[in-house]
C-alpha cells in the first residue's frame, strides 16, 4: 500500500488574491486570511495522519505559489523539476528546487527543459504507470522527456487530452484500490475503463480532487454525493475546508508534494 512519510507544502502568499484563476469553480477573490487558516487545518490533518510536513514560508513575488505540486514531481527514486509555461509561475520552479535537493541527491534531480512544458497537477500516478494531462500547462514534449526520465526507474506513462478546465486532476483522481473520481468527460477516457469510476455529479466536481494519505481520503467539504460514494467504498475520510483556495483552481492535491 501506498506510503507516505514526507509532504512538502507552502504558506499562502497575500498576493495569492491575485492568483490564476479560470473561473471554473468560482468568481470569487479569496480571502487571505481564511486562506492561512484553512492552509494550517490542512497541514494538521496530513500530521494526523502520519506524514511529516515541511512548512515553507510564503512567496510574495508568486501569488499561486502555495500549489507546491505544480513546480516538481517526487517519487521515491528521483525528483523531476517541471517547467511551467506560465510565466507568472516558472520562477517557482527555482524557489522548490532547493528544498528538493534537502532530500534527494544531485543524481536523483531531473529537470523538464524548453520547449518541454508541465505542471504537476497533470501528472497522476496509479501503482507504476503515470498519466499525463496534455493541457494548456503540459506539452507533449515535456511528457516525452518525462516518460523518458521515469522509464529509467521502470516506470511508463501515457497522455491524457484534458479538454476542459485546467489540470487533468481537476477531472480524475485515483483514491487507490483500483477507486478513481472522474467527471462525465473522463469516464469516457478508454484507459479509465478497467477502474471502478465514480462520476462525480457536475455541482460536486471539484470534490474529484480528494487525496489518499496512508489509507485516509482527505475530502473537501461541502460535497456530500462525493463524500458518501468514498465512505461507501470502506475509506476513513478526513473532511477539509479549501474554499479559499477554490477561488483559484486549487484543491487537496495542489497543496502539497508527497513521497
Amino acid at each position: 500500500m501506498l506510503k507516505f512519510k514526507n509532504a512538502i507544502v507552502r504558506k499562502p502568499c497575500q498576493a495569492m488574491i491575485e492568483g490564476i484563476s479560470t473561473g471554473m469553480f468560482s468568481h470569487d477573490r479569496p480571502v487571505y486570511e481564511k486562506a492561512i487558516n484553512q492552509h494550517a487545518e490542512y497541514v494538521k490533518a496530513m500530521e494526523s495522519l502520519g506524514v511529516k510536513v515541511f512548512v515553507l514560508e510564503p512567496l510574495e513575488q508568486y501569488p499561486d505559489s502555495c500549489f507546491v505540486e505544480d513546480p516538481a514531481v517526487v517519487l521515491k527514486e528521483c525528483a523531476i523539476i517541471t517547467n511551467s509555461p506560465k510565466e507568472t509561475r516558472n520562477g517557482e520552479k527555482l524557489e522548490i528546487e532547493p528544498v528538493i535537493r534537502k532530500f534527494y541527491n544531485n543524481d536523483q534531480i531531473y529537470h523538464i527543459e524548453s520547449p518541454g512544458t508541465m505542471e504537476g497537477g497533470d501528472v497522476m500516478l496509479v501503482d507504476k504507470h503515470f498519466y499525463i494531462g496534455l493541457s494548456d500547462r503540459t506539452n507533449i514534449a515535456g511528457a516525452k522527456q518525462f516518460d523518458e526520465i521515469v522509464s529509467k526507474f521502470g516506470y511508463t506513462s501515457s497522455t491524457i487530452p484534458v479538454t476542459e478546465g485546467l489540470h487533468l486532476k481537476d477531472f480524475v483522481i485515483y483514491l487507490e484500490n483500483n477507486n478513481m473520481l472522474v467527471s462525465a468527460k473522463m469516464n469516457e477516457v478508454p484507459e479509465f475503463q478497467k477502474f471502478n469510476r465514480f462520476v462525480v455529479p457536475t455541482e460536486e466536481m471539484y470534490a474529484i480532487n480528494s487525496l489518499y494519505i496512508n489509507g485516509t481520503i482527505l475530502v473537501p467539504d461541502g460535497y456530500p454525493k462525493t463524500l458518501e460514494h468514498i465512505q461507501n467504498l470502506g475509506y476513513p475520510i478526513r473532511v477539509v475546508n479549501t474554499d479559499e483556495f477554490k477561488k483559484i483552481d486549487g484543491s487537496l492535491t495542489c497543496l502539497s508534494l508527497r513521497f
